[in-house]
C-alpha cells in the first residue's frame, strides 16, 4: 500500500471510530478538549505506523490502544490520576496499581459512549449554532474547515464557536451520562431538534449558491440511525429516521441539469430512491407502534411525508389526509410555520381560495416577516386565481428575502412569469 494510500484509508477509519473514541476518552477525563486531542494523537500515531505496518486487522481497538496509553500518560502528567482516586475515596499507593483501573476505565462497555457524547454535544446549556457545530464536530467527525463551509462561516468563527461550546460545558460541569425521567425527555427534545436542523440544512440549504448538500442530509441520517439503535423505545426517534429517510429518498429529483430546484409536484417520481422509501415506511411503522394514541411531532411529520411517498403521482396525493395531520400537529406543536404548511394542503384539498384565507392571516405574524416562504406561497396562491400583478410583487418579495441563490434564482423566473401573464391579461 503506499502512503498516500495508507493515509487516504487511516482517514476513513478515523473518521468511522473517532465518535466511539473520544466518547470513551470523555468518560475518562470528564474533558472534551483533552479527549479530542488525545484522540488526534491517536490518528498521528497511526499516521506514523500504519504506512510502514500496513492498516491493523481491528483498527478501531488499534487507535482506542493508543489513545488509552497517552491517556495514562497525561493523567500522569497532570496528576488527574491522584485526583480520581480520592474523588472515589481510594488511597493511590502506587502508579503502577492504578493503572488497571484506568484500563478498566477505557474498556468499560457499561452505558453507551456514543449516546452519552450525543447528549453532551446537544446540550441545552449550548445555543444551537454550537450545538450543531459540536455535534457534527464530535460524532461525524468532520474538521472545523468544513463544519465552516457547511454554515458559510469563516473558518477562524467556527473554531471559536467551537473552543466557547467546549469551554461552556466544562464551566456548567455537564455530566457525561445518559439523562433519566423528566430530564431525557427535555434533552432527547434537544438532540432530536439538532439532528433534524443538520438534516434540513442538507435537504434545502439556507444559503449559499447549492439547494442541497446531500452529504449532511447524510450525516443527520446517520446520527438518526445510532439514536434508534441505541434509544429502541423512543418513539420520536423512530419518527425522526422515518421522516428523514423518505424526505431523502426525493433527494435526486430535488435537482435539475443545472442544480435548480424542482419542486415536489414537479419532481420525476420515478427517481425518487425507494429503498430509503421502504425503510422510512417501516420506521414510521415501529413509531406509530410504540406512541400508541400519542402521536409526537416528528411521528406526525413522518406520517405527512409517508402520505407524498406512497402517491404514484402527484394527482393522487391524499391532500385531505394531510391537511388533516397538520392540524393535529398543529394542536399539539402550534407555530405559524406548521400553520402555513397547512395553508398550503388546505389549498390543494379545496382550492386556492381556501389557502389564500389561511395565508393572509398570517401576514402579521412576527415570526414569519422575514421568511420567504410565507410571500412565496402567497404569491403560488395569487397566481392560481389569476390575480398576476399582486403574484409578481409576492415573488419578488420572497426572492429579496432568501439566501438561497438557486432559490432566488427560480423566484424571480416565478415573479417575471407573472409579470408576463399580467401584461398579457
Amino acid at each position: 500500500m503506499s502512503a498516500s494510500d495508507a493515509h487516504r484509508a487511516i482517514e476513513t477509519v478515523f473518521r468511522i471510530e473517532a465518535p466511539k473514541l473520544i466518547g470513551g476518552l470523555v468518560r475518562l477525563t470528564r474533558d472534551i478538549g483533552r479527549a479530542e486531542e488525545l484522540a488526534q494523537d491517536a490518528l498521528v500515531a497511526a499516521l506514523a505506523q500504519w504506512p510502514q505496518d500496513g492498516v491493523p486487522r481491528n483498527p478501531g481497538a488499534w487507535l482506542m490502544q493508543a489513545a488509552k496509553h497517552r491517556a495514562i500518560d497525561a493523567l500522569r502528567r497532570d496528576k488527574l490520576l491522584q485526583r480520581k482516586h480520592e474523588e472515589l475515596g481510594h488511597d493511590s499507593e502506587t502508579d503502577a496499581l492504578a493503572m488497571p483501573d484506568l484500563d478498566a476505565a477505557l474498556d468499560d462497555e457499561v452505558g453507551d459512549d456514543l449516546l452519552r457524547l450525543i447528549f453532551i454535544a446537544c446540550h441545552p446549556v449550548l445555543s444551537t449554532e454550537a450545538r450543531l457545530a459540536l455535534t457534527l464536530r464530535l460524532l461525524g467527525g468532520l474538521t472545523t474547515e468544513e463544519i465552516a463551509r457547511a454554515f458559510l462561516v469563516p473558518e477562524p468563527t467556527m473554531a471559536q464557536r467551537l473552543v466557547r461550546a467546549k469551554k461552556a460545558l466544562a464551566d456548567a460541569r455537564v455530566p457525561f451520562e445518559v439523562p433519566h425521567g423528566v430530564e431525557l425527555a427535555q434533552r432527547l427534545a434537544s438532540v432530536l431538534e439538532v439532528v433534524y436542523l443538520i438534516f434540513n440544512e442538507g435537504y434545502a440549504a439556507t444559503a449559499g449558491h447549492d439547494w442541497v448538500r446531500p452529504a449532511l442530509c447524510e450525516e443527520a441520517m446517520r446520527l438518526g440511525r445510532i439514536l434508534a439503535e441505541r434509544a429502541p423505545l423512543e418513539p420520536e426517534v423512530h419518527g425522526l429516521v422515518a421522516l428523514m429517510e423518505l424526505q431523502a429518498s426525493r433527494l435526486r429529483a430535488r435537482l435539475g441539469p443545472d442544480g435548480e430546484p424542482i419542486l415536489l409536484l414537479d419532481q420525476n417520481r420515478a427517481r425518487w430512491d425507494q429503498l430509503l422509501i421502504g425503510r422510512g415506511l417501516k420506521a414510521l411503522e415501529r413509531a406509530q407502534r410504540l406512541a400508541g394514541a400519542a402521536p409526537g411531532p416528528y411521528l406526525l411529520q413522518a406520517a405527512l411525508a409517508a402520505c407524498h411517498a406512497r402517491a404514484r403521482t402527484a394527482e393522487e396525493t391524499d391532500w385531505r389526509r394531510i391537511a388533516a395531520l397538520y392540524a393535529v400537529l398543529a394542536a399539539i406543536n402550534p407555530s405559524p410555520i406548521v400553520e402555513l404548511n397547512r395553508a398550503v394542503a388546505v389549498s390543494m384539498a379545496e382550492g386556492p381560495a381556501a389557502g389564500l384565507v389561511l395565508v393572509e392571516a398570517l401576514a402579521d405574524e412576527p415570526a414569519l416577516r422575514g421568511y420567504h416562504l410565507l410571500p412565496s406561497v402567497h404569491g403560488d396562491l395569487l397566481a392560481k386565481l389569476g390575480r398576476h400583478g399582486e403574484a409578481a410583487a409576492a415573488f419578488d418579495r420572497a426572492a429579496s428575502l432568501t439566501r438561497n441563490a438557486k432559490e432566488r434564482a427560480l423566484l424571480e423566473e416565478r415573479a417575471a412569469t407573472a409579470r408576463g401573464a399580467a401584461a398579457t391579461g
